[in-house]
């Protein structure tokens, strides 16, 4: 547990289990945009436990059964970023769930590739 870091704070989680924690994103690109996030206070994705990217994973699946549930998306992007060249802000474990939306963006393709924009679409 880290003072200085949002995740460790106490906040209200959605969904729990022991390992990891679903809470919404403070900043979100799209409505229902969720965070799994490790309980331990870890930066790296892979310095987690099997244990612990088993519980994410558990997590992503109740997460997006809950936002179909919710926000009846058209679809999702799923991302962790790693590392400050990688777009990382926050050193803490953490899975972005956004769900995504018919006419969210004018042209989809690509999905994750857009974090380099010129090569999202080819």
């Amino acid at each position: 547990m880290s003072p200085a870091c949002p995740f460790c704070a106490t906040a209200d989680d959605l969904l729990a289990n022991e390992l990891a924690v679903v809470r919404r994103d403070a900043n979100p690109v799209t409505p229902g945009h969720l965070l799994i996030i490790t309980r331990r206070h870890v930066a790296d994705f892979f310095d987690t436990t099997p244990a612990e990217r088993h519980a994410l994973l558990e997590l992503l699946q109740n997460a997006q059964e809950r936002l179909r549930r919710d926000h009846a998306p058209d679809g999702f992007n799923v991302g962790i970023n790693v590392g400050a060249a990688a777009g990382q802000t926050i050193a803490h474990v953490h899975v972005h769930l956004i769900p995504r939306y018919r006419g969210d963006t004018p042209r989809p393709r690509g999905g994750v590739r857009g974090v380099i924009p010129d090569k999202q679409s080819y």
